[in-house]
């Protein structure tokens, strides 16, 4: 049986819940004539075999309850936006939704990792219709929420791509190669996002 156990078959109910409610939100900006939030959304429940490597690796035992409570990662939705500022107001959305709280955040825009990563991380405990493991209906699951621009997310797609990757060839000049990347793609968003600025300033 999968680590998930009885909840194997409600996570991805979850992930569709949890979709459609960001889609709602950006639904409702657009009607009030803003721009759209995001560019799009990808979400995917995390594979049984990497949650029990994860709970393994954090000292966890194998079970449902870490999956669910502990490593609180099990559904995940990344938001990928066209600009900067367009994360402050997919942040300030989620912020006010009355399905979730943000239990905890994580800025790596602002700090970003050594190698150059950055992107903005949530964790949001989300009310749903289904019976959660103790017992509780409404339910609450934990979902991650990774929000990037296109530039951040196209660079940790590339990072990813070597990480996994175990015969390439001299592996730490691509890092600076990389982390080089990172800092001009990050240069770049913030310039976008200053002539995007100057387009509007009279709006």
């Amino acid at each position: 049986m999968s680590i998930y156990g009885s909840y194997d078959q409600v996570l991805p109910k979850i992930l569709e819940t949890t979709r459609t409610r960001i889609q709602q939100l950006n639904d409702q900006v657009v009607a009030a004539d803003q721009p759209k939030l995001y560019e799009h959304l990808i979400g995917r429940v995390k594979e049984p075999a990497s949650m029990e490597e994860k709970c393994r690796r954090k000292g966890y035992p194998v079970t449902t309850e870490s999956a669910l409570r502990r490593c609180r990662d099990a559904v995940g939705l990344r938001i990928v936006c066209n600009f900067i500022d367009d994360i402050d107001r997919c942040l300030t959305q989620l912020r006010q939704a009355d399905w979730c709280t943000i239990v905890k955040e994580k800025d790596y825009i602002t700090n970003a990792k050594p190698n150059g990563y950055r992107s903005y991380h949530l964790i949001l405990d989300e009310e749903t219709p289904y019976t959660d493991i103790e017992g509780q209906n409404p339910g609450h699951f934990f979902v991650e929420i990774q929000l990037r621009t296109i530039a951040m997310d196209s660079w940790a797609s590339l990072e990813h791509e070597m990480k996994y990757k175990h015969d390439i060839k001299d592996p730490e000049r691509i890092s600076r190669e990389l982390k080089h990347c990172a800092d001009q793609l990050a240069s770049c968003d913030v310039q976008m996002q200053t002539i995007r600025q100057l387009i509007h300033e009279d709006d």
